[in-house]
């Protein structure tokens, strides 16, 4: 996973934003609920608060990464058919479905979250005992659980990060996608709208689709290209060993 995956992994969150503000933006005024009031009304003394459940939430983005990045790592080469890399395959294919998604042509990440509810179904529970929130570590917690909300953006990013075939990777993938939500959901008052009309905008939402494809096309491109260039390496030791063996026999 080059610089440039974790640059598109950014851009994955902040553009995606808009999925996160109208998914989260309610959780994040429940989970503030149980703060005093004068708690509620100072920006200042909110932060601390919206910035220990986003780090809960970013520990458990980063963790998922890691434990699918070391199941992949253990089942060895599942990403690699003979010469043809099926893990930049998959790559490419969720990024192209990815700008699809964020530019809002098609809900391609819609069976994913279905999938995800599942899992949401047996940790919400536990978020319940923490409720209502008082202190910060009680905020740190719910935000570990928080990071598991059935998102199709989360899981998509995550299935992606798994291709990486490198568990440290992996990690670092999903940490750079928890980075770009970021923005978004630590905005308050005038900036969040600011923003929230900045990634609404048609023409945001296009360019980012856009651009998204045309990486996915270029994963693509490159896993096609690097199969056959291995597949042109392989044959390379079996022509030496061949002139070897003519020039043998001259």
């Amino acid at each position: 996973m080059s610089e440039i995956g974790y640059i598109a992994a950014f851009l994955i969150g902040l553009l995606g934003s808009t999925h996160c503000i109208g998914m989260c933006g309610g959780i994040v005024g429940a989970l503030t609920l149980g703060l005093p009031g004068t708690v509620r009304q100072s920006a200042w003394k909110l932060l601390p608060y919206l910035l220990t459940y986003n780090m809960g939430r970013l520990l458990s983005y980063t963790f998922a990464g890691l434990l699918i990045g070391i199941l992949t790592e253990s089942v060895g080469n599942i990403f690699q058919i003979g010469s043809f890399p099926v893990g930049g395959f998959v790559g490419g294919m969720f990024m192209v479905a990815l700008g699809i998604y964020i530019a809002g042509w098609w809900q391609t990440m819609a069976p994913l979250e279905r999938l995800g509810s599942h899992l949401w179904r047996l940790i919400e529970p536990f978020g319940r005992r923490l409720m209502p929130v008082k202190t910060l570590p009680h905020a740190f917690s719910l935000g570990l659980l928080w990071g598991w909300l059935p998102c199709g953006l989360v899981y998509s990013t995550l299935a992606w990060s798994a291709t990486s075939g490198d568990a440290m990777k992996s990690a670092l993938l999903m940490f750079s996608f928890g980075v770009g939500t970021l923005p978004m959901l630590l905005a308050m008052g005038g900036l969040a709208e600011k923003l929230q009309r900045f990634t609404r905008n048609k023409k945001t939402r296009y360019l980012a689709g856009i651009l998204l494809i045309l990486f996915g096309a270029m994963i693509l491109t490159k896993a096609f290209s690097g199969g056959h260039n291995h597949s042109v390496q392989h044959d390379m030791p079996h022509n030496g060993l061949q002139q070897l063996h003519d020039h043998s026999e001259m």
